[in-house]
């Protein structure tokens, strides 16, 4: 029964194959039927049948017709054959650095009796595909990662390559389609031009980390089987022009060129995006056959070990969202680059398992051999991958310097987390500076009192003052009173931090209407501004960083990072979407808090691997500060947040040491 499936869904790939080559035949007929027309008409002539006036005229109309029609198609041929697919931005692993890894994909590949896939990439994503980069715009067959398309050029993987000692270009080649080391003084060639080799394999780097080599197997097992239907020509010559009129759409509608350049692709764009649109869904049910095929070849392999490898898949997916959005983004916001992602994978999902009890066996799994010592050095591979995580998902400078370094594990709480808050702890008290928010009023003087950056001057701004006081806090509260209302004239007067902030009376009237927001608390307007303008300081840092490279301390601007990259922007893969003013305000007062533990109680930075930056208080982390900031910043409530500071001893009015 397994054979047949594979032959039914192969047959149903071949026969949408051959479908999408009719139409190339169709379109080839197309543009060559005025030129044939043309030789019918002149033969006639030449030979006296079709002579007259009628005749003569119709020639020459026809003949420019077609002459005019074949260099259109000649070009819109040229736009094609020229025009790049994309790849995959991929750190390439040759069989030196992992021999047996090539081994057991070769294994798997006999047993399958398919092709071996002939070259291995690690991608920083939880997923893994093969991937065709025979193209002939690439110049034949490069190696993963060496061609110049979008995203793989010098500026991108080359660069991985070099900046790891391990990864350089320096590698021995392979003889093309073999996987073999080429010969003493033989060059790394490509592949024979019209020869078709195997596709590469790209596994997602997480996986290597966390699955065993038995569940690597399993989980890799359809995706080889999916090597032997890319091996047919008409599946593969089908593949290559689907590829073709894709990279073309995109090369046309690549903005920067002249108005004659830009009109002459306008309209071999609109043939190609005929053609796509005439062949899509021929190709998509080709690719169900393939992997209908694929899958059904694969069922004879590790077929019961597949399922618990894809239970693994699932939580590797969920252990590698939480690290990029909780660990590694904050260190990257901070031009830090952590170097072991795919090893934190491990430890956080040991944690999650720890804490949630996922699962019964992990202790006895992670004693298995790890899918990762099938690697010669998977420290320096962690670091490639590491690095390209960080420029697909944040952006950066394409090689570690002074604002880009790598940072260890070890190195994280004090590099990372300590710097970022107080970086927001300084951004924060530079906004009240800006605002003119004064210190607070010490009740026994009646007086403002000058200081440092402190957290009661934070907490003081933000506290929504009730009318209930006592005789002897009279004259103290009227003159915290006035100061209020100082502040607030100048907050209406310096609001105006940015062109898309707004001012302060535009946030005013926002905030104070409450079909503007429903959940607003009572202490909105007052936080609104300074939220406004964290977020125009947020603004300036990222507009004076220089080009491609992060803002120091830039921690949260407002929208996707964007910094160019090759032929493309990046990153490809943002993150998270835009923080909400109140966000970025809740974050700003939660660092403050933090400093000021660790400046007067001896609190230390901490790393959780599964929430990211931590407070340790005694070498526990405190996990209940959350609710009581945001009883501060939404209602203006200081006293949750007062009565934590009393119990740790932690001293609001003591200045703190900022960056």
């Amino acid at each position: 029964m397994t054979g047949m499936g594979v032959e039914v869904g192969a047959q149903a790939a071949r026969s949408r194959a051959l479908a999408v080559l009719r139409i190339r035949s169709r379109a080839l007929a197309v543009a060559l039927l005025p030129a044939a027309v043309a030789v019918v008409l002149l033969a006639g002539g030449a030979t006296g049948h079709l002579t007259g006036a009628g005749w003569s005229v119709t020639r020459w109309i026809v003949t420019v017709f077609a002459a005019v029609v074949l260099l259109c198609a000649t070009g819109i041929a040229l736009v094609v054959a020229r025009a790049r697919p994309a790849m995959s931005p991929t750190v390439p692993i040759s069989e030196e650095c992992a021999p047996d890894l090539y081994r057991l994909v070769r294994d798997l590949a006999d047993r399958l009796d398919v092709p071996a896939p002939s070259a291995m990439a690690l991608t920083p994503d939880c997923d893994s595909w093969l991937e065709d980069r025979t193209h002939p715009s690439h110049g034949g067959s490069p190696s993963p990662g060496t061609g110049n398309a979008p995203g793989t050029g010098n500026g991108s993987l080359s660069a991985v390559r070099a900046s790891i000692p391990g990864l350089r270009n320096g590698r021995p080649g392979r003889r093309a389609g073999t996987g073999e080391p080429a010969g003493p003084g033989e060059p790394h060639r490509p592949g024979r031009q019209g020869a078709q080799e195997a596709p590469v394999l790209v596994i997602g780097s997480p996986f290597l980390w966390w699955m065993r080599v038995g569940e690597l197997r399993a989980v890799l097992a359809p995706v080889v089987a999916g090597t032997g239907p890319s091996a047919h020509p008409d599946i593969a010559a089908a593949r290559r022009f689907v590829r073709g009129l894709d990279a073309a759409v995109a090369e046309t509608a690549a903005p920067g060129r002249g108005l004659l350049s830009r009109t002459a692709l306008t309209g071999a764009g609109w043939v190609a995006r005929l053609l796509l649109r005439s062949c899509r869904e021929h190709a998509a049910e080709m690719e169900r056959g393939v992997a209908a095929a694929a899958a059904e070849r694969a069922q004879a392999v590790d077929y019961g070990l597949r399922i618990v490898a894809q239970e693994q898949v699932g939580l590797a997916y969920a252990g590698w969202d939480r690290l990029l959005t909780r660990v590694a983004l904050p260190a990257w916001r901070m031009g830090r680059w952590p170097s072991r992602l795919d090893a934190g994978v491990v430890a956080a999902l040991t944690e999650l398992s720890r804490r949630d009890r996922l699962a019964e066996g992990f202790a006895s799994r992670l004693g298995e051999r790890p899918a990762c010592d099938l690697l010669e050095e998977p420290g320096l591979v962690d670091e490639a991958t590491s690095l390209l995580a960080a420029r697909l998902f944040h952006g950066g400078p394409t090689e570690p310097g002074p604002d880009w370094a790598p940072v260890n594990w070890q190195d994280y709480p004090e590099e990372v987390v300590d710097r970022k808050w107080r970086t927001d702890a300084a951004r924060l008290h530079r906004v009240l500076d800006a605002l003119g928010v004064r210190h607070p009023v010490d009740p026994a003087m009646a007086i403002s009192v000058p200081g440092g950056p402190t957290l009661a001057r934070v907490m003081d701004h933000l506290t929504i003052r009730t009318t209930a006081i006592d005789a002897s806090d009279a004259t103290a509260v009227t003159d915290a009173t006035a100061v209020t209302d100082a502040t607030d004239a100048t907050n209406d007067a310096n609001a105006t931090n940015s062109a898309d902030t707004g001012s302060g009376s535009d946030i005013r009237d926002r905030y104070a209407d409450p079909e503007a927001d429903p959940d607003a608390g009572p202490n909105s307007e007052r936080a609104a501004v300074l939220a406004a303008g964290l977020s125009a300081e947020l603004a300036r840092e990222e507009a004076a960083a220089p080009t491609g490279a992060p803002a120091l301390g830039a921690e949260e601007a407002q929208g996707p990072d964007r910094v160019l990259w090759g032929d493309g922007t990046l990153p490809l893969f943002p993150l998270q979407p835009p923080r909400t003013g109140r966000e970025l305000l809740t974050d700003h007062v939660t660092a403050m808090v933090c400093c000021t533990a660790m400046d007067t109680a001896g609190a230390t930075p901490g790393l959780d691997w599964l929430d990211g930056p931590a407070l340790l208080v005694d070498g526990v982390r405190t996990a209940d500060l959350a609710p009581r900031v945001l009883a501060l910043v939404e209602d203006g409530d200081p006293d949750p947040l007062r009565e934590w500071l009393r119990r740790l001893d932690i001293r609001p009015e003591k200045p703190v040491r900022l960056v």
